[in-house]
């Protein structure tokens, strides 16, 4: 279901069909019919013009990576008829929890010298990941990335990957402060969790990419727990890939607001456009070597979790590490323990 065009579009629509490129009709349509697109006749001519506007955008940056100046590739894909503020207010729900708002009492993952970590890990390889989900037109990435380190768990002390339902945590958690589709709190789903019991399983309390409004939650159908969640001390990269490389899939969020973040494709994601005020909830599910040839340069491997597997590479992009904390990603780090 397309979102509804913005007031101030209405405007624009009125002008824009003739300023349409005759010459892209053909890939436009092919688009449409990939990504099973429809509109109704008097908003299409909008979202084609928006469509081919990012499409230049893309072009554009990918010249520019061919002649040395990107380190990463962009490409079209599903989110192609939205604009940069659809996107943002429909798509990153992650919301920013202050340190003390837990008085001074949540644990801290803490740095050591003499903790020993691989150099690489990938968590997907070892069986700790559920496959890339899609969280559809609800800002719901705060769930998805509190599912992924709770599956992250439950596998490292069951030996048994399960899929865990994104729905229980929107629909139960709101007395938490968690607001469903309009957005929430990663270390507040882990405490409704912890405070509930446990968590149901994506099989047994199915996503519905809305907001109900009614907790469902079956006490028989338990299928994970934890009994709290340490943060990483905020902004600490390294201490974010010693929690990454010994604990599991750790959950973290990234300012997603970029137009090169949407359409990210492939190779080692680092913008300037990119800041540490963070957005989006995703997934840490390991990191290893920059591919050139500097030895104390690492990147992190991020899941998005929700945005479905024709984002990104395969709905993973590969985040530069210690380029000053880049787009965030340690500043509100945390992970639930068993």
């Amino acid at each position: 279901m397309q979102p509804p065009l913005l007031l101030g579009a209405l405007a624009v629509l009125l002008g824009v069909v003739g300023a349409l490129d005759p010459a892209l009709e053909e890939i436009w349509r092919g688009w449409k019919s990939f990504h099973g697109k429809q509109y109704p006749d008097e908003a299409e001519a909008f979202r084609r013009a928006v469509w081919e506007k990012n499409l230049r955008r893309i072009e554009h940056h990918n010249l520019e990576e061919t002649l040395g100046k990107h380190g990463y590739r962009l490409e079209m894909n599903h989110f192609g008829d939205l604009t940069d503020e659809e996107f943002n207010q429909q798509l990153n729900g992650f919301l920013a929890d202050a340190p003390e708002r837990h008085g001074g009492k949540a644990a801290l993952f803490h740095e050591s010298a003499a903790r020993e970590t691989p150099k690489e890990v990938d968590w997907r390889a070892k069986g700790y990941v559920t496959p890339v989900k899609n969280q559809g037109h609800c800002g719901s990435c705060w769930a998805f990335s509190a599912t992924g380190a709770l599956e992250g768990l439950v596998f490292k002390k069951m030996g048994k990957l399960v899929s865990l339902s994104e729905q229980n945590l929107m629909d139960c958690s709101r007395r938490l402060g968690n607001s469903g589709c309009h957005g929430g709190y990663i270390t507040r789903a882990f405490q409704y969790v912890r405070d509930n019991g446990g968590i149901n399983s994506e099989l047994v309390y199915p996503y519905l990419e809305k907001d109900v409004f009614s907790c469902h939650y079956n006490t028989q159908d338990k299928a994970a727990n934890c009994t709290s969640f340490l943060l990483v001390p905020q902004g600490n990269e390294t201490a974010l890939e010693q929690a990454v490389g010994t604990v599991g899939p750790v959950s973290v969020a990234v300012d997603a607001n970029n137009f090169a973040f949407h359409f990210y494709k492939s190779g080692v994601f680092a913008s300037s456009q990119c800041s540490n005020i963070v957005n989006h909830a995703m997934l840490a599910v390991g990191y290893g070597p920059l591919e050139v040839p500097k030895s104390d340069s690492l990147t992190l491997t991020l899941s998005s979790r929700s945005w479905s597997e024709q984002w990104g590479e395969k709905g993973y992009i590969r985040l530069a590490k210690g380029v000053d904390n880049h787009c965030g990603v340690a500043n509100q780090a945390s992970y639930p323990v068993w």
